[in-house]
């Protein structure tokens, strides 16, 4: 990860004021389909001394065209919007413009609504449930280069790389991604859904978005004929 990675409330390590020292402006882009969080947040960032909210977008797909128009030095992205959603939003501001600093805003915490935020280039990930200075506080580190997380995202970035991951061979079901195979490994096992989502720190309703493409890419009917497949090729011991 660039720069530093530290949790993004002041319990956590957050060090100073942020914002009212920084030398140069700060010029900002807040992307989120809901009216009153997104003016309210434009409201609140622009309030900075030397902080200017260029544009503000409603959906994915006008976060991009403001972020090519005005070049920011961060987009604040919601995960859920509209058109084009904000990780397809944040891969395409990142690989046109590697030097916007994308900050995820949302309440979205699962694991792969983390991961594939990191994946498309974002910087940071902060809930919205956050305080009103650890907001500001992610904005300014994100605007210096830096990542942050907030502090349930920084735990859950630290529990999915501590866990101790199995080796998985890569000619056993080819199509299937890391995490589906995971998940593929536990079923085999015979483990429930709910089960599964305390093991892999997922929620039940990823966990079940899990499941029904491992089926679908698999070409199988149920849960039951998958145990079989998985377990003739050698998961679930």
């Amino acid at each position: 990860m660039t720069g530093g990675t530290r949790p993004a409330d002041g319990a956590a390590g957050a060090d100073g004021a942020a914002g009212a020292d920084a030398a140069e402006p700060v010029t900002i882009l807040v992307a989120d389909d809901h009216p009153l969080y997104r003016r309210g947040l434009a409201e609140l960032l622009a309030g900075r001394p030397g902080w200017s909210v260029v544009a503000q977008a409603e959906d994915g797909l006008a976060a991009v065209t403001e972020s090519h128009a005005h070049d920011p030095d961060v987009v604040v992205m919601d995960l859920n919007m509209p058109k084009v959603d904000g990780i397809e939003a944040t891969r395409r501001i990142v690989a046109a413009s590697p030097r916007v600093g994308v900050l995820v805003l949302t309440m979205y915490d699962d694991d792969d609504s983390v991961f594939a935020a990191m994946r498309a280039g974002a910087r940071g990930y902060v809930l919205k449930g956050a305080d009103q200075a650890d907001i500001v506080r992610a904005v300014e580190t994100v605007s210096r280069g830096e990542a942050i997380f907030g502090p349930s995202v920084a735990t859950r970035i630290v529990e999915f790389f501590a866990a101790p991951r199995r080796a998985v061979d890569p000619t056993v079901f080819p199509g299937l991604s890391q995490r589906e195979h995971d998940v593929l490994d536990l079923i085999a096992a015979g483990r429930k859904n709910a089960d599964i989502a305390a093991s892999l720190s997922l929620s039940e309703k990823t966990v079940r978005n899990h499941v029904t493409n491992i089926f679908a890419k698999l070409q199988v009917a149920d849960r039951a004929e998958a145990i079989v497949r998985a377990r003739e090729a050698g998961l679930g011991r």
